[in-house]
């Protein structure tokens, strides 16, 4: 499993590295909107993008991977017009060092931390209470859920699971995905009979099914918060962050299962 997560740490900074490249020349075309988000928000901004570039004639270019690693490579140069997070941590982390732009910043959608397994299972449901026994749950199986040492979806789940006392027995069975939509994929693929990822990613798959909700009292508020980068302010980049607060926007949100806080 160590193997494999350097693997997926070496892939992913080579991805990144090539990323970047392709960006420093597309990020300066006329008209181009580059939109960093977090990797839970893959289905429903790409549809919104589609329709922003319909109504605006601008191009939109998005990359979504961990909250976490999309601010790093915001810190390191990358030229991201707007970003989204997952976890207000990770924009504060930006924020603190002057890389984002504080009057454009706004809180703009909620969501849910689910536990899932595979469509096929015999488990349909699971009561999350204070005391409830996941590591019998697992029975010696993995738990795949998002890093909590920097993943949003990682670190809600690890809060959920401490206040409801089931961390300590569970913690050394977990599954450390790089991003929430790789725990959803070791469902999918039966790799782990359970994960922890938001409500929002386990709607768009028809391999995983619910089978517990996690209560919101167990952890801190799920929000995304969105800003514009400094020095990549473009007329284009604001009117997409004004869109994201349209009706259009809104709908499409909420049709992949998001509240829309404003």
């Amino acid at each position: 499993m160590n193997g494999n997560r350097t693997f997926r740490s070496v892939f992913a900074v080579l991805l990144g590295v090539s990323f970047l490249a392709g960006l420093n020349v597309s990020a300066k075309a006329q008209g181009n909107v580059t939109v960093f988000a977090a990797a839970s928000l893959t289905n429903a901004l790409g549809n919104i993008g589609k329709l922003f570039t319909e109504k605006n004639k601008a191009a939109f270019t998005p990359s979504y991977l961990s909250s976490s690693t999309l601010a790093k490579q915001i810190e390191n140069g990358a030229p991201a017009n707007v970003f989204i997070s997952a976890d207000e941590k990770w924009m504060d982390y930006l924020a603190n060092k002057k890389l984002i732009d504080p009057a454009t910043r706004s809180n703009l959608l909620g969501n849910k931390l689910v536990l899932i397994a595979p469509v096929g299972s015999k488990v349909t449901k699971v009561d999350i209470a204070p005391g409830f026994n996941l590591a019998g749950l697992l029975a010696g199986g993995k738990l795949s859920m998002g890093d909590p040492a920097h993943v949003p979806a990682g670190i809600y789940g690890k809060q959920a699971l401490e206040t409801l006392g089931a961390w300590k027995n569970v913690s050394g069975s977990v599954a450390r995905a790089s991003n929430v939509r790789e725990a959803l994929l070791l469902v999918e693929r039966g790799e782990t009979p359970f994960g922890v990822v938001y409500a929002t990613d386990a709607a768009i798959s028809k391999k995983v099914k619910v089978v517990g909700v996690f209560p919101e009292n167990t952890h801190p508020p799920i929000v995304y918060p969105a800003a514009l980068v400094i020095g990549h302010e473009t007329a284009e980049a604001k009117s997409f962050l004004e869109f994201l607060k349209t009706p259009q926007a809104r709908a499409i949100f909420e049709k992949y299962g998001f509240s829309v806080l404003k």
